[in-house]
């Protein structure tokens, strides 16, 4: 390696040493803070809150306990989860049967399946393998701009099934190792290291925009969506099922990326014209994987199954119509959670070999490979399921959204809408989207129903915001992640991320304003 890219690497991961310190310290500085703050505010809404009944009283201290440390991120997101329905309980806010049968929901299944599928995608590569084919299709990576949409038209994709997180995580080693490898002959040849370009801070927020936008295509796409949509079916008695879920966002989604293309194209302009070394770098990296393997196929297969099964009573609804025999029979046990936990247990089923000498097989995903998911999630999803039934069971809900709409002035679709958005994203910017969803959905949807408006709207929409936070590493951990590979200067990020935010609300907003008329919403 010459010397100038071995003190690029330095430089660059001395840049990226930095942004975790500081990303360090104000976590940590945040955490105290919101430590003390939380029974602060419990105490205070307990002992001052006397004209509302206890039950509403004791669930408001709950909420207030449990928003703060979420948003500060004092103790971990689920372990705060825990608390809060534990101290409903405690302080009878209900009984123990009702808080914790939440853990029953059907999207809790929905969660498992899910995630145990993209375990296995990650165990044998399948993921991995599909990025490094796209982008060595037709030249894609000789050109910088065509590489940042490839690389956003893929994070897109990836997290409508896949978690945002592991999508970014999947794709920003393969982007670091397209920067380095054309960097490396950029400066053979007296040529400039890219790695702290224009070029590679579009790369690295293309990875974790794109990531963030996609998973709003399907219900599945990301945790605080089905938080969020059973909030809203909770809250409202509507469902929205998988089908009208796909029709209602993508539209949303793909005039989304392409804006966020040219946001980031025009902000963040390549210096270079052509990426030499790219090809010959995925070259390399595609022939470590070799054939295609029995787990990738049999992995392929639980997938299918998994979208077959999710699809199947939306299109039969659309097709048959919603009153056939058939079609209510698959909406009422062909379940979203029935189904996933169905595909998810193929790849207990399939093997990966013909067996051992004593006929033993080795199935596709092992159970110590797919308990290695992420059960805070789950945690998190039947707290918030709590508290939402909870509020509107005991009138907290009601009590919230009349006052919230006659000191906020909102009394149309349109401002509520807004209103939902606006709170959805500036939330999310500084605490977890899954977090930001149990926030704000309970909040806006009672609002909602104080004015008379359609309350399904405004509720996917303050779940669809939860989503973004594009300004701040602390927004999504794929903003982090790219954050700390120390291409993307926090002023860049904070720019770019701006823009994106006042260009994707509008979006969101005027799209789902729009599309729910389209789908009959």
């Amino acid at each position: 390696m010459k010397t100038e890219d071995r003190s690029g690497a330095a430089a660059s991961g001395t840049a990226a040493s930095k942004t975790v310190d500081r990303q360090e310290r104000f976590d940590l500085i945040r955490g105290r803070v919101g430590l003390a703050l939380g029974p602060v505010g419990f105490a205070l809404v307990l002992l001052t809150a006397l004209g509302l009944p206890w039950e509403q009283r004791a669930l408001a201290a709950v909420l207030v306990l449990v928003i703060v440390w979420w948003v500060t991120e004092a103790i971990p997101l689920a372990a705060t989860a825990l608390l809060g329905i534990v101290l409903c309980v405690f302080l009878g806010v209900a009984d123990e049967d009702t808080v914790f049968g939440a853990f029953g929901n059907d999207t809790i299944f929905t969660f498992l399946g899910g995630f145990v599928i993209a375990r296995s995608m990650t165990v044998h590569g399948l993921d991995r393998r599909l990025a490094l084919r796209v982008l060595s299709v037709g030249g894609v990576v000789r050109s910088p701009a065509r590489t940042v949409v490839a690389f956003g038209a893929m994070a897109m994709c990836i997290s409508a099934f896949i978690s945002n997180t592991a999508t970014v995580a999947m794709l920003f080693p393969i982007g670091i190792g397209i920067v380095r490898a054309v960097s490396a002959i950029s400066t053979d040849k007296g040529g400039q290291d890219l790695h702290g370009s224009r070029w590679s801070t579009a790369l690295m927020l293309m990875i974790a925009y794109g990531a963030s936008i996609g998973g709003l295509l399907t219900p599945i796409g990301a945790p605080h969506q089905l938080i969020g949509r059973d909030l809203v079916e909770e809250q409202t008695g509507k469902t929205i099922n998988f089908v009208e879920w796909v029709l209602l966002f993508a539209p949303i989604v793909l005039v989304m990326f392409a804006a966020l293309c040219v946001v980031l194209l025009r902000l963040n302009r390549p210096e270079v014209s052509e990426l030499r070394g790219a090809e010959a770098y995925l070259a390399e990296q595609r022939a470590e994987f070799g054939s295609f393997s029995r787990g990738e196929a049999n992995t392929c297969v639980g997938f299918a199954v998994a979208v077959v099964l999710w699809t199947a009573p939306g299109i039969g609804s659309l097709v048959l119509g919603e009153e056939h025999d058939f079609v209510v029979l698959m909406h009422e046990h062909l379940t979203e959670g029935v189904a996933a936990i169905l595909a998810a247990t193929v790849l207990f089923l399939l093997p990966l070999d013909r067996g051992d000498a004593t006929g033993r097989r080795a199935p596709t995903l092992t159970w110590a490979e797919a308990v290695k998911i992420d059960w805070g999630v789950i945690l998190l999803f039947g707290a918030g399921t709590v508290i939402g039934s909870l509020s509107s069971e005991t009138g907290l809900a009601d009590t919230l959204g009349t006052s919230l709409a006659d000191h906020l002035g909102v009394s149309s679709l349109v401002s509520v809408t807004i209103l939902a958005a606006v709170a959805g994203l500036v939330i999310s910017e500084t605490t977890s989207n899954t977090a930001s969803a149990g926030i704000v959905v309970p909040i806006v949807v009672p609002i909602a129903m104080a004015v008379d408006v359609n309350p399904l709207i405004p509720g996917l929409v303050a779940t669809a915001a939860a989503g973004y936070g594009f300004m701040l590493p602390v927004s999504t951990p794929g903003n982090a992640i790219v954050y700390g590979s120390g291409m993307v200067p926090m002023t860049k990020m904070i720019r770019s991320g701006f823009v994106f935010d006042l260009i994707g609300v509008t979006i969101l907003v005027a799209g789902t304003l729009l599309m729910a008329q389209v789908v009959g919403i």
